[in-house]
């Protein structure tokens, strides 16, 4: 995607061939700065705070954070070693896991000189096969917004949860791919965009990437979306996943499961957009089963922005002394998910709707 006028990815290899280059997102929407990794140490770290963040984008970080581990320890304990430091930091998303496991298969079977090369090209194969994934998720879904603008014959509304578009993944995103590609067709949209807080993703990330993408949006408290569907201002509700059980259960952002739970009550289609490598076949009962990461209570105690004068400040919201809770993430079973849109179609959020469009998950089982 672009910012001003000159494309980007969130992630790309650094000019040196041994290091990689992340757009730092803790700092948008109001700087934008690229930061270098280029250790183990720096990968997780990244992940940890947040400058980078997104299932996919996460699993394409740690595979790199993978790779640089080699420059420093090629040996097979090194292998362990990284892989263990980069899964523990974020618990919830299973890209994480998935790319550290097909990169560290890779690295077995060689001589440990071999391994840097072998896993930095890898790393470099999940993100080409991400941004594709975002791509074919883009059109599968366009596809839906472009058959409701037919149906209702007028611009479509479309609420979103969460940031999951390109500063999620390598590029495009997951939910607010097919709003790119329905845009790009000349399909009229609108997006709804939750705030989300704590980490404010929607205001500060979602809000960036449609302004400089030309998509017109409104940027809304999170508590507003169930009044907004009330009244018929939302046609339809897109939302990512950081994990998705094999029957369909779609865990994402802390929120989601009210908006799911607003959308049914008032017949609003409810999706989740996600790539093959967010689905967890391992798991069947996402409200049991998902470990849910609690994050820092100063995420919600806390908030930075912008002042009049162009600083930046961070000002405590909470009465000092209250205990906070900060569950990043919750879980939507998946009878109130209208259907997942994945890099292969669209299909019902169910066992039988994964196995249709995923078949050779149904020979492994």
């Amino acid at each position: 995607m672009n910012i001003d006028g000159r494309p980007y990815r969130t992630i790309f290899p650094d000019a040196d061939g041994i290091s990689v280059q992340v757009i730092d997102q803790t700092r948008l929407p109001f700087a934008f700065e690229v930061k270098r990794l280029a250790t183990l140490d720096d990968a997780a770290v990244a992940i940890r705070t947040m400058i980078v963040r997104g299932a996919p984008l996460i699993g394409v970080t740690a595979a790199y954070g993978l790779a640089l581990a080699m420059r420093e320890d090629p040996s097979t304990e090194g292998i362990a070693r990284a892989c263990a430091t980069l899964a523990a930091t974020r618990p919830t998303a299973i890209n994480l896991r998935w790319a550290l496991d097909r990169v560290s298969a890779n690295l077995r079977q060689i001589e440990p000189h071999e391994r840097f090369g072998r896993a930095f090209a890898e790393a470099g194969r999940i993100a080409e096969e991400d941004v594709a994934s975002c791509r074919a998720i883009g059109a599968h879904g366009g596809q839906l917004i472009a058959n409701l603008h037919k149906a209702k014959g007028r611009p479509i509304t479309v609420l979103t949860h969460c940031n999951a578009g390109w500063l999620a993944t390598v590029d495009w995103g997951t939910a607010l791919a097919p709003i790119y590609d329905a845009h790009g067709n000349g399909v009229p949209v609108h997006v709804l965009v939750d705030e989300t807080r704590p980490r404010n993703q929607g205001a500060a990330l979602t809000a960036f990437e449609l302004n400089g993408h030309g998509v017109p949006h409104t940027v809304i408290a999170d508590n507003a979306g169930g009044h907004l569907m009330q009244h018929g201002k939302v046609d339809l509700c897109i939302v990512g996943s950081d994990r998705t059980t094999a029957e369909g259960d779609v865990c994402n952002k802390i929120g989601t499961y009210l908006k799911a739970l607003a959308a049914r009550d008032t017949g609003v289609p409810f999706y989740a957009a996600l790539p093959f490598s967010t689905i967890d076949w391992t798991l069947r009962d996402g409200v049991a089963e998902i470990p849910i990461e609690e994050r820092d209570a100063r995420e919600v105690t806390h908030l930075t922005g912008r002042t009049q004068d162009g600083g930046f400040a961070t000002v405590e919201v909470v009465s000092p002394g209250s205990p906070v809770a900060n569950p990043a993430f919750d879980v939507t079973p998946s009878r109130l998910v209208t259907g997942i849109i994945t890099e292969r179609g669209v299909c019902e959020a169910s066992a039988e709707g994964l196995l249709g469009l995923y078949p050779e998950r149904r020979r492994a089982a």
